[in-house]
C-alpha cells in the first residue's frame, strides 16, 4: 500500500494530499529511510512522521483498504511520541 494512502486511511493524517505533502517535504521515514508519498507500506514497518515540534513513530500492524473511524488506530502500534525543543533539520 502506497505511504500516503495508509497515513490517510489509518487516520493519522487526516487527508492524502496533506501525507503526500509532508512526506515529499522529507519529514516521515519507513525503517529509518526518508520515503517518499509513493513509498510502500508493508506489514511491520516502522513509520516515523515528524509534525512541527513532535515526532510519532508507529508499527504497521494491519493493512486495509478501507475501514471506519473506531477500527482505524488498530492499523498501527504507537511506539513513542516525542516532543521536540530545538528545530531539527
Amino acid at each position: 500500500m502506497r505511504l500516503d494512502k495508509f497515513l490517510k486511511v489509518s487516520r493519522l493524517i487526516k487527508r492524502r494530499p496533506v501525507a503526500k505533502e509532508v512526506a515529499d517535504k522529507g519529514r516521515i521515514k519507513i525503517n529509518g529511510k526518508l520515503a517518499k508519498s509513493s513509498s510502500d507500506v508493508k506489514f511491520n514497518d516502522t513509520i516515523e512522521i515528524r509534525f512541527g515540534n513532535k515526532i510519532v513513530e508507529v508499527r504497521v500492524t494491519e493493512l486495509k483498504e478501507f475501514t471506519r473511524k473506531e477500527d482505524a488506530d488498530k492499523m498501527y502500534e504507537l511506539i513513542s511520541e516525542t516532543r521536540i525543543t530545538e528545530e531539527i533539520e
